[in-house]
């Protein structure tokens, strides 16, 4: 009886926990699957292609045991996993893999990746740092670049048509996840955060349709749920990088806390704006990819009016602090993996910011791995006992 009530999340931890199961059926059926890093990667194209995008995610209980020697020891150790997986061939159903201009670290990797397994297909999209037309202008030739090189992969062109039906369908996922996240609004939570994580895990590994159906069904089975997730005192945020495991939420929920909303690369910076129709499709993407994309390696705000740093720090920030009201968030973790200077660099303004706005903030660091994470145990549980 309780798996027939929880069908689609007893459906959704089997794909997180096997995400290559589902992509291996689709490969044997003749679908073609691209990997692809980072929220900055614009999955619509692959869509339109009648390719499957799959993102790139670690394995934080696999030690790194043939990715290092190609290394340096400061690369980021999410990157390090996912290359690792890849010489292990954890990612040898792919017909190749794409990724955009993220960050130094995903560069090196990048270069350690062509060098070690000279995949048949890959593609390297420039990003600009900056946001003005001129730079919305760039990065719409970059994608359509990118369409090109994909139209030249599958022989055959991506229409705007095409083009249009797949930001139909990736903004219809987007909105299904962000009913699922009101469902974190109240007290207690009707889905926690460790939940939410294992749904963009199988939601990242699946055709857009497929997931779309698979959320849809989820809903209404955690709308009506009565059972299984205890009340909390502490409602917490999240900020960072890629935390695509759930072992530091289900580390927080058994401190006693929830986590209820949150700000990293395959959370709501996935999913929570939509790409604006517009007449040329690539400008909506150009605008959605490069605006919408709260990361700290986009520099926001230019010109008169904006310099001074209150104005600065909001345009950065301010998001971050109306998640934690409209989700009432008593706490803020800034969450950084080890050699990502993007935001270990903006921790001291976004810890000041969010202070002044009255939110109790931990900065916690790891290298991800289990035992990273096992060790932040004793951290979070002062922070919890501090704000209480």
């Amino acid at each position: 009886m309780v798996k027939q009530r929880h069908q689609a999340l007893e459906k959704v931890r089997e794909l997180s926990e096997n995400r290559e199961r589902r992509a291996l059926e689709l490969k044997r059926e003749g679908c073609k699957i691209l990997g692809y890093f980072c929220s900055f990667f614009p999955v619509e194209i692959l869509t339109a292609a009648d390719i499957l995008p799959y993102r790139f995610i670690g394995d934080l209980k696999e030690p790194r045991t043939e990715a290092d020697p190609y290394c340096d020891p400061s690369n980021c150790p999410y990157l390090k996993s996912c290359f690792d997986m890849a010489i292990k061939g954890r990612y040898d159903f792919l017909d190749g893999w794409m990724t955009p201009d993220a960050c130094d670290n995903v560069s090196n990797i990048y270069r350690f990746w062509m060098y070690r397994l000279a995949p048949a297909y890959t593609y390297w999209i420039n990003v600009p740092n900056v946001l003005d037309e001129d730079c919305f202008q760039y990065f719409k030739r970059e994608l359509n670049f990118l369409k090109e090189n994909v139209e030249g992969f599958i022989q055959s062109k991506i229409t705007d048509e095409k083009l249009h039906q797949a930001i139909d369908l990736h903004n219809e996922q987007r909105a299904l996840l962000r009913r699922l996240q009101e469902l974190r609004k109240p007290q207690p939570p009707l889905l926690n955060g460790s939940e939410m994580i294992k749904v963009l895990r199988a939601v990242m590994s699946l055709p857009v349709e497929e997931a779309n159906e698979l959320v849809r069904s989820l809903i209404p089975e955690i709308e009506g749920r009565k059972d299984g997730i205890p009340r909390s005192q502490h409602r917490l945020l999240v900020w960072g990088p890629e935390i695509d495991d759930p072992a530091l939420y289900e580390l927080i929920e058994d401190l006693g806390a929830n986590v209820v909303a949150d700000d990293h690369c395959i959370g709501t910076r996935f999913f929570w704006y939509d790409v604006e129709k517009m007449a040329d499709p690539l400008d909506g993407l150009s605008k959605h990819y490069l605006g919408d994309q709260y990361c700290p390696r986009i520099i926001r705000g230019k010109g008169e009016g904006w310099a001074s740093r209150e104005q600065d720090l909001k345009d950065r920030f301010g998001h971050v602090t109306r998640f934690a009201k409209d989700f009432s968030v008593d706490g803020i973790i800034l969450y950084i993996m080890k050699y990502c200077d993007l935001h270990e660099f903006d921790v001291p303004d976004i810890r000041d910011y969010l202070t002044k706005q009255g939110y109790p903030v931990l900065h916690v660091e790891t290298d991800y791995s289990m035992a990273a994470v096992a060790g932040l145990r004793t951290r979070i549980e002062a922070f919890l006992e501090m704000i209480s």
